[in-house]
This record gives structure tokens, C-alpha cells and sequence, in this order.
């Protein structure tokens, strides 16, 4: 029984369908709870097993709720995939408190609050796997991100933190580092003004999002493509297998090299 949060949409929604595929009862969390039971109805539509959970992963309480009664009506927990992130470009010297917080709160306190909800739940059951979905941008710095990577850095720090606290109760805690993914929320970044230029002379530019993508993929991804979620469903669905035994404190990264590749200046 797998447990995915922000599992209506994007990454969250291509791990719970392949996880379905194999067999697993899924339940997708998140806010929406109109863009959960539309995309669990594809996953049962597709012969999977799929139920929903609305969650706010920011409020503590309501996730110990949410995951004692998921573990209570299935009867055992046996993968947390915490995927649910908040991710938009600001320039930090401007960046407000509470655009600030609400996406720190959303990737690290929510991934926290997650983990710490189903720790005792696997503990005793014999154990448990958990996947972090981390990102790669704070590997080298990415302006205008320094909510989402500063967030994301931590979610690796908690990763390995929680593998060597938790592994006496069998459960390992992972993590996959995502690159170029061209989720809604990507493409939505990528269609929206960018400032550019010096302080002196910004200029502000309007991408031609298909034409940007491959342009990108050609000179920044070594293996030439963005990803797909299935990408990353795949590494999770290892991760969360028998194959996966001997892994914690691990952090895959998913990005076809671009994190290795030089940048363009």
C-alpha cells in the first residue's frame, strides 16, 4: 500500500499509476480534492487500485490524522512518497516572507511532518520504505529558486538524517532528484516573463515554450530529451522493491547528466 502525496498531478500522478500497474493500492493526497478523484478514476478506470486522501501536508495534525486512518482502513503502510512542492521563479532580493514560507513549508516541513506521521505506523509493522523527491538545481545554484532549493537541500540533509535514525526499525528512507521534467508547473515557469539583463537594464522576455525546451534539451541535457514522470516512477518503483533491500540514505538523481553538464554562459 503506497501513499503518495501531490499524487493527483505530474510526478505524484505518474508514480501512483505505475505503482497501480504493478499491483499496489495507491492513495493520492493533496488539497484538491476534485483533482484527486478525476485522477484516481483513471488509475480504477485503468484496473488499478486507487483511493484518495485530502491533505494540507503544511498542517501537522491533519497529516497524523490522514495517515492513521489510511493505515487503519488498509491495515499497513508500506511506501511514503513524498512528492507534494510548491515551485515558482522570484528574485530573491524581493522574495516575500510568505512566498518564502509557504513553499519551505510545503517541500521540507511537509516532508518531515509526512515521514514522521508514518514512522511509528512501519515500525510496527516490520518496517517500511520512503522516497523523498528532492530536486537538483541546489547542486549548483539556480537563480531566482532560493525558496525551492534551499527547501529541496534540506529534504536531502533529512533524507540521510532519518535512513541511519530509522534503519534499526527497517525502515529505509530514500530519495529521487529529479531533473527537467516538463510537469504543468514546469511548463507554466518556463511561459511566464522572465527578467533578464543587469539591474541597470532589465529586460523581460516571453518563451516560446516548445522552442525553449528542445533548445535547452539540445545544449544542457547530455542524453539530448527532458525527462518523463515515468522517469521517476520508475526509480521509485525500484527503490520501494526487494531490489531496494540494501539502499538507504541513497539520493538518485533522474536527469539524463544535466546536473554534470557545464552550463552555458
Amino acid at each position: 500500500m503506497a501513499l503518495i502525496t501531490g499524487g493527483a498531478t505530474g510526478i505524484g500522478y505518474g508514480v501512483a499509476e505505475l505503482l497501480a500497474s504493478l499491483g499496489a493500492h495507491t492513495v493520492l493526497a493533496s488539497r484538491n480534492g476534485e483533482t484527486l478523484e478525476a485522477a484516481a478514476a483513471r488509475i480504477r478506470d485503468a484496473g488499478g487500485q486507487a483511493s484518495v486522501a485530502v491533505l494540507d501536508v503544511r498542517d501537522a495534525e491533519s497529516v497524523r490524522a490522514v495517515v492513521s486512518r489510511v493505515a487503519s482502513e488498509r491495515g499497513r503502510l508500506d511506501l511514503l512518497v513524498n512528492n507534494a512542492a510548491g515551485n515558482f521563479y522570484a528574485p530573491s532580493a524581493t522574495l516575500s516572507p510568505n512566498a518564502w514560507r509557504s513553499v519551505v513549508e510545503i517541500d521540507l516541513f511537509g516532508t518531515f511532518y509526512c515521514s514522521q506521521a508514518v514512522a511509528p505506523v512501519m515500525r510496527s509493522q516490520g518496517g517500511g520504505r520512503i522516497v523523498n523527491v528532492s530536486m537538483t538545481l541546489h547542486y549548483r545554484g539556480w537563480p531566482q529558486m532560493a525558496h525551492a532549493t534551499a527547501a529541496k537541500a534540506g529534504v536531502d540533509a533529512l533524507t540521510r538524517t532519518l535512513a541511519v535514525e530509522w534503519a534499526p526499525w527497517g525502515v529505509r528512507v530514500n530519495a529521487v532528484a529529479p531533473g527537467p521534467i516538463p510537469t504543468p508547473g514546469v511548463l507554466k515557469a518556463f511561459s511566464a516573463p522572465r527578467e533578464r539583463g543587469t539591474d541597470a537594464a532589465p529586460a523581460t522576455a516571453l518563451f516560446d515554450v516548445k522552442q525553449a525546451m528542445a533548445e535547452y534539451a539540445a545544449r544542457a541535457i547530455p542524453l539530448g530529451r527532458w525527462g518523463t514522470p515515468r522517469d521517476i516512477a520508475n526509480a521509485v518503483a525500484f527503490l520501494a522493491s526487494p531490489a531496494g533491500d540494501w539502499i538507504t540514505g541513497a539520493i538518485f538523481v533522474i536527469d539524463g547528466g544535466e546536473w554534470l553538464q557545464r552550463q552555458p554562459q
